[in-house]
C-alpha cells in the first residue's frame, strides 16, 4: 500500500461469508487487509470450503473456510467484513449464529464494514436505525424501513459502520474501513 495508506499490522479481521459471495468483495478486501498489514480470516456457517461467484449467476473460485460461525468469537477479532453477493448475503441474514457473531461487533464496539448485500444482515440484528448508509440500490427499501438514512455515495462512514454500494467502489469502501480500523 502508499505509504499514506492506513497501516493494521498484527490486527485480525474476520470476513463473514457463505456461498454466493461476491467474488471481489471478498478477494479485494483480503488484499488490502494484508496489504496493511493485517490478518484476514474467513469465518462462515459452511464446515471446510465454499463458493464464490460473479455476479450472483457465474459460479468462481472456491474459498477455504478458517472459522465456523458457530464457534466463532468477535473477541478474536479486531474487526468485522461483510461481503456482499445476493445468495451470501440472504443467507446469512436468516443464520442465527451468523446474527449472533454480527451483532457481538457491535456490542463490543468494534468496526464493520459491509459492501452491497452485505449490510442486510444488519436490518435483521437492529443496526441501522438512525445511521447513514449505503448499499446496493436494491436494498435502499428495507434499510430505510428498518430506519437508516440511506444515501448513494461510494461509502459512508457512521459511528463504527462502514458501508458501500457495489464492486466497484471497493477502493473507496477499503480505504475508509482499513482507516477505521487503524484509529481504533
Amino acid at each position: 500500500m502508499a505509504e499514506n495508506s492506513p497501516q493494521i499490522t498484527g490486527k485480525t479481521i474476520a470476513l463473514l461469508v457463505t456461498d454466493g459471495v461476491e467474488l471481489p468483495e471478498l478477494t479485494e478486501p483480503i488484499a488490502a487487509i494484508k496489504a496493511a498489514g493485517g490478518i484476514a480470516k474467513i469465518v462462515s456457517p459452511n464446515e471446510k470450503s465454499l463458493q464464490a461467484m460473479e455476479g450472483d449467476w457465474n459460479h468462481s473460485d472456491h474459498f477455504d473456510v478458517d472459522v465456523q460461525v458457530a464457534s466463532a468469537s468477535a473477541d478474536d477479532y479486531d474487526a468485522l467484513v461483510l461481503p456482499g453477493g445476493t445468495l451470501n448475503a440472504d443467507s446469512l441474514r436468516i443464520d442465527e449464529d451468523a446474527k449472533k457473531f454480527v451483532s457481538a461487533f457491535f456490542e463490543a464496539e468494534k468496526p464493520v464494514a459491509a459492501i452491497c448485500h452485505g449490510s442486510w444482515i444488519l436490518t435483521d440484528i437492529g443496526q441501522v436505525k438512525g445511521r447513514r448508509v449505503t448499499s446496493y440500490p436494491s436494498l435502499k427499501t428495507d434499510l430505510t424501513n428498518a430506519g437508516a438514512e440511506w444515501v448513494d455515495e461510494s461509502a459512508v462512514v457512521s459511528d463504527r459502520l462502514v458501508t458501500s454500494r457495489t464492486p466497484d467502489d471497493l477502493e473507496d469502501f477499503n480505504h475508509a474501513f482499513l482507516t477505521l480500523v487503524a484509529k481504533s
